[in-house]
């Protein structure tokens, strides 16, 4: 499928700006076609002014049609064919396998939010009928129920071109609610954020939906960014990427003269702990498997574990060795662009120069590496440098860790007190451990958003259960997630009818209950009239 190198607004291309920009091939360096028009603040105004006249038709479409929009999308994207996984391919230098497997998450996520819109209860009705003989005081009938917000931003992140990106799980919770969508598409894959953009374009006309319930900008200019956020008709932000990407963000939406909510994916080091049963037990298969976790991706996840304690003792040597020979071995890779690979080698000689760091292992390297490829590597330190260096306890994004070796447990859980917020926090534990783990398990459950046993935090997995978010700064709000279906919490908000007639009442709240959902009746869940 040909690709024109323009924004879609409500539906149609338009390329109203005057500067461009193109991809490039990080395995090659070479300029891929075609270039690539940026959007105007116009096409901002347009685009949300669209949003903004749809909003009122695609907040009370029914269920079965926004529930055919997002299957419709995942056929559409699946339609599209290899065309996509190769153009996905060259723009970020993912392999075709793990952006096959992108794609599918994409579909599968699309099409469970599908689900959840069919059966409908994710709206939490709740209801409590009138008691006009109460005393002292009569109560009154009260109906509530959670209403989309309006038309949202989603900006596209890096490390996933399909699944955290312009169809991805932001987009796709957004529009389930019945929330009108503006893409600002990520610049390194403005061909794959084209051709998905496409396919969404298709899923709204085949369904009958308003052509402005969806849109996809172009660019890369922070000026594009700011001017999406801080439109008064913008009513939410998505975004996945950097901690100071983040932070610019909530920045602009806190200076509206109308705040909004910025839902900010930024920054986690995910640190992983290893206790002494545990290492002694079974140390060298937990470097082997911290290894393939913090090189997945050339260490481009969100929850890459770049930070592993252990107490000293036995199986301390055993785990080091192994660790270190398993990332001698480890390949080196094409980073997603070379504004990553640079920054990574960047911030990595920044912490080689902090007194107390040391060098674990290096992967071997058989060329001299380009500007976009990221060689595996784990740093060490003592829990000293760990607890008095601010600088180590900031994401170094790309294949790179660091090993803290602490005196004792209680040395452990000082350390963990001074860690950030997190997306998550993983344990490696015997059951004796855990006996006597409590303490450090309960300052975990104060850092992160999800806290693993016995396991890796690479792989999140899309369902109704997961939470992935976690306090700042790994998110900008710890009581959301971005992934599963509880994400459609962050595009709405609460409405509650108070004496309302029957035939007044959203259907949601009706007596007769006739869309069959599960909702709180005077303190009882129940599917029943009332």
């Amino acid at each position: 499928m040909p690709l024109h190198g323009q924004s879609y607004i409500a539906g149609a291309s338009v390329k109203s700006g005057t500067e461009v920009f193109s991809a490039v091939d990080p395995q090659t360096g070479h300029t891929l076609e075609p270039v690539f028009h940026e959007s105007s603040e116009k096409d901002v105004e347009t685009a949300l002014q669209a949003a903004e006249d749809s909003s009122s038709v695609f907040r009370r479409s029914s269920s079965k049609v926004r529930a055919d929009f997002l299957e419709a999308i995942a056929s559409e994207i699946l339609a599209l064919g290899d065309a996509l996984l190769e153009r996905a391919h060259r723009e970020t230098g993912l392999p075709l396998d793990r952006l096959t497997g992108e794609r599918g998450r994409t579909v599968g996520q699309l099409r469970l939010f599908a689900e959840v819109v069919r059966e409908g209860s994710w709206c939490e009705v709740r209801i409590d009928t009138a008691l006009p003989e109460r005393t002292p005081l009569p109560r009154p009938d009260l109906r509530s129920v959670l209403v989309p917000l309006g038309p949202v931003v989603i900006f596209g992140a890096s490390n996933f071109p399909l699944a955290f990106s312009v169809a991805g799980g932001d987009t796709a919770s957004a529009l389930a609610v019945g929330c009108p969508v503006v893409v600002k598409g990520h610049p390194a894959h403005p061909g794959t954020g084209e051709l998905v953009a496409g396919a969404i374009n298709r899923a709204a006309q085949a369904v009958g939906l308003p052509a402005g319930v969806f849109s996809f900008l172009q660019g890369g200019a922070h000026a594009l960014g700011k001017a999406l956020v801080q439109h008064p008709r913008t009513r939410a932000v998505g975004f996945t990427g950097s901690h100071r990407g983040g932070r610019a963000l909530l920045d602009a939406a806190n200076a509206r003269l109308e705040p909004i909510p910025v839902f900010a994916e930024m920054s986690s080091l995910n640190p992983v702990f290893i206790l002494p049963g545990a290492l002694k037990e079974r140390g060298a298969q937990i470097a082997q498997g911290l290894k393939n976790s913090l090189t997945m991706g050339v260490g481009q996840f969100c929850t890459k574990p770049g930070l592993a304690f252990v107490v000293a003792g036995e199986g301390g040597d055993v785990f080091r060795a192994e660790l270190a020979k398993a990332i001698q071995s480890a390949p080196c890779g094409t980073m997603l662009h070379a504004g990553i690979g640079g920054a990574f080698a960047t911030g990595l000689e920044h912490v080689l120069a902090l007194p107390g760091v040391r060098t674990l292992a290096r992967a071997e390297q058989s060329q001299e590496l380009t500007s976009s490829q990221g060689r595996p590597v784990v740093l060490e330190a003592s829990a000293e440098t760990f607890a008095s260096q601010p600088a180590l306890r900031e994401e170094l994004f790309g294949p790179a860790g660091l090993l803290i070796e602490a005196k004792d447990r209680g040395d452990l859980q000082q350390l963990a007190e001074k860690l950030e917020g997190q997306l998550t926090a993983t344990v490696h534990a015997t059951e004796a451990d855990l006996a006597g783990a409590q303490d450090l398990l309960a300052i975990l459950e104060r850092k992160a958003g999800r806290v693993l046993l016995n396991g890796f935090p690479t792989g999140v997995e899309v369902c109704h259960a997961m939470q992935h978010g976690g306090p700042y700064p790994a998110s900008s709000d710890s009581r959301f997630t971005s992934v599963g279906t509880a994400a459609l919490r962050r595009w709405v908000r609460p409405v509650c009818y108070q004496n309302f007639p029957a035939n007044a009442l959203p259907s949601e709240l009706q007596n007769e209950n006739p869309l069959g959902l599960m909702r709180l009746v005077n303190g009882q869940y129940s599917r029943d009239c009332i």
